[in-house]
């Protein structure tokens, strides 16, 4: 079996690799165990990773993106005068590491490909890394593992250093963009995140900035025009400049972890300037403090105290600095372990996690998708996903329920016997009545209620075709996936604007269009289509007209359950929305004016999910 992990950071990627039995090990990309996520685009559209978008953006720093990641949010970059899209940056980046893995693997690709993510990111981020792996040209089966989860593995995997059942690890993520922390507890077979948080506007780069900005403060009088011409450039010469000095500056705040002191190398007219490891302390303390008081909540939140922690793992390469580890035993009076090398035990530690435990929030939902492209049903509204589990074949179907409520030793609760109702035979006879009467009238109303109502439900096989259309242009099965916006919109039959009407001449069934609710310059159209083939091709050129990164997710309501894409270019938006077992979709359909940009992908879908999925 051979199990490629990759751990995409902010600034650097790192890969490990197992395979004919042998342990894990680092994949050594361009001769270094770590990879810089970086991004160059030659102007043949090319893109360029690593060291070599490093040494390319020397010469234009303008098509250079140093840490594609942190911008996961946003569907493209400017890079020069090519706009494109993120998740190809993303798959560069992971194509150049399978690249290097086939090569060592003798041509052959793995079998197995673990991603890691932030414990925080959602369905949408995760399905923006999926979708990158996929454009990599990853083949075989993809496994998302949450960060604290694989740090946890790692942790775990060193000798001493085992979780018993019911003992918990707080792990303390401090990367290049952004700083995460967890609580993971131990169960019989594997782990489970009690609790996580993180703040998105802390990590290493901030920390540079922090240096630069100080630096500035250090030689800017000496020729202020000149030092704005670096924090603001405008010729390529400026901007090669900016690049090296940004270099320098954090290459000068990686020698203060090891060194008392240092100097920045800085370019004519500036002289150099000579740092200590207090002053940077000094910098950056505040932005510290918030790290680890967010620690302390989080610890909290899991219904733990410090001194109930089996240990604070330091991870990521900033957590590094003296100071984190400093602070961390003053405030909460445990002193933290930082084992191996911080920014490689993210991916060896994803070796560890069982595949078959991996839990729903990271495999049922994305996991199926990128295998299969048939998303399973989500968790119904505001319920909480079942706990995220890594290697625990036998956790009982949901996962421990109200895990919160008992920290450390959840695994092992006796099971509780429910009180005796007092009164029985009594409250027996009465109950057994009125679920009779709620039985009745259930009935009686499900009899007497239009067949074209929203709460109609219908089979799949009632569906199979466009039935008689009302007067709004809705047959009863576009009315169930239409729920409330066909009663409370204005409808009418048709595809309301020309822009997503059907292709001249082909019938591709029964359509009825709504005014969106709430958003301007907005329909919503439903369609009743002949076959789920003559609807795919008609959604699929929807997606396509508009152009742009495309998000997806699963959705259910209504008694349906299907799966939705969303795009968005520099006009409109589209959302397509799906019925898994049915010939039905949906059409969200946003058009603005050239003063006016449509809602991002991410936005859309958001809009979908309150206010025009059935059931919300």
């Amino acid at each position: 079996m051979r199990i490629l992990s990759v751990d995409l950071g902010t600034s650097n990627t790192v890969a490990v690799l197992s395979a004919h039995g042998m342990p894990p090990r680092v994949v050594e990309v361009d001769g270094s165990a770590t990879m810089p996520t970086a991004v160059f685009a030659e102007e043949d559209g090319t893109l360029m990773v690593g060291r070599d978008a490093e040494r390319r953006a020397r010469l234009d720093p303008t098509r250079f993106e140093p840490n594609p990641k942190r911008r996961v949010d946003e569907q493209t970059l400017l890079l020069g005068q090519d706009i494109v899209p993120v998740n190809e940056t993303l798959a560069a980046v992971l194509r150049r590491v399978l690249d290097e893995t086939t090569r060592q693997l003798g041509g052959e690709q793995p079998d197995e490909v673990r991603l890691t993510h932030p414990a925080q990111w959602g369905p949408v981020r995760r399905n923006v890394l999926l979708s990158a792996a996929r454009l990599a040209g990853i083949k075989g089966p993809i496994h998302l593992v949450p960060e604290p989860v694989a740090a946890a593995a790692h942790f775990a995997s060193f000798p001493g250093r085992t979780l018993a059942p019911g003992q918990a690890l707080a792990v303390y993520d401090l990367g290049a963009g952004t700083f995460d922390v967890a609580v993971v507890g131990a169960t019989q077979n594997g782990f489970t995140v009690l609790a996580e948080d993180g703040l998105p506007d802390l990590g290493g780069l901030d920390v540079d900035q922090a240096l630069m900005v100080h630096v500035g403060r250090e030689v800017s009088h000496r020729d202020p025009q000149r030092w704005q011409r670096l924090l603001r450039p405008e010729s390529t010469a400026d901007r090669r400049t900016r690049r090296a000095l940004q270099e320098d500056v954090k290459a000068a705040k990686e020698s203060l972890s090891r060194h008392p002191q240092t100097e920045v190398p800085m370019p004519e007219p500036f002289t150099d300037v000579l740092v200590t490891r207090g002053e940077l302390e000094a910098l950056v303390r505040p932005a510290m403090l918030r790290s680890v008081e967010l620690l302390s909540r989080t610890v909290q939140a899991a219904g733990l105290s410090p001194d109930r922690l089996v240990g604070i793992y330091l991870v990521g390469g900033s957590s590094r600095l003296p100071l984190v580890g400093a602070m961390i035993s003053e405030k909460l009076g445990v002193v933290p372990a930082s084992l191996d090398q911080p920014e490689t035990a993210v991916a060896l530690g994803a070796h560890h996690v069982n595949g078959d435990g991996i839990s729903m929030r990271t495999q049922n939902v994305e996991g199926q998708v990128a295998a299969t492209g048939v998303p399973p049903a989500p968790p119904p509204p505001h319920s909480y996903a079942p706990p995220q589990v890594a290697n625990v074949p036998g956790t009982p179907p949901g996962g421990y329920p109200n895990y919160q409520q008992y920290p450390s030793n959840f695994p092992s609760l006796p099971a509780q016997a429910p009180p005796k109702p007092k009164g029985g035979k009594k409250k027996l006879v009465i109950g057994i009545v009125a679920a009779v009467v709620v039985l009745l009238a259930g009935g009686l109303t499900y009899a007497l209620w239009p067949s074209s109502s929203s709460a109609t439900t219908l089979s799949a096989d009632q569906c199979k075709q466009p039935g008689q259309a009302d007067s709004k242009g809705f047959t009863s099965c576009m009315r169930q996936l239409a729920g409330d916006v066909a009663d409370t919109s204005q409808c009418a039959a048709g595809a309301g604007s020309g822009d997503i009407a059907p292709p001249s001449g082909q019938d591709i069934g029964v359509l009825a269009t709504c005014s969106a609710p709430a958003l301007a310059g907005a329909q919503v159209t439903y369609l009743h289509g002949t076959s789920a083939a003559t609807i795919k091709e008609y959604t699929d050129r929807l997606l396509s007209s508009v152009g742009g990164d495309q998000i997806q997710a699963p959705w259910k309501g209504n008694g349906l359950s299907g799966s939705y894409s969303a795009a968005s270019g520099r006009t409109s938006a589209v959302l397509v929305f799906s019925v898994a077992d049915r010939p039905l979709a949906g059409v969200v359909y946003q058009k603005t004016g050239s003063d006016q940009a449509p809602l991002t992908a991410s936005k859309l879908a958001d809009y979908f999910e309150q206010t025009v999925q059935p059931g919300t």
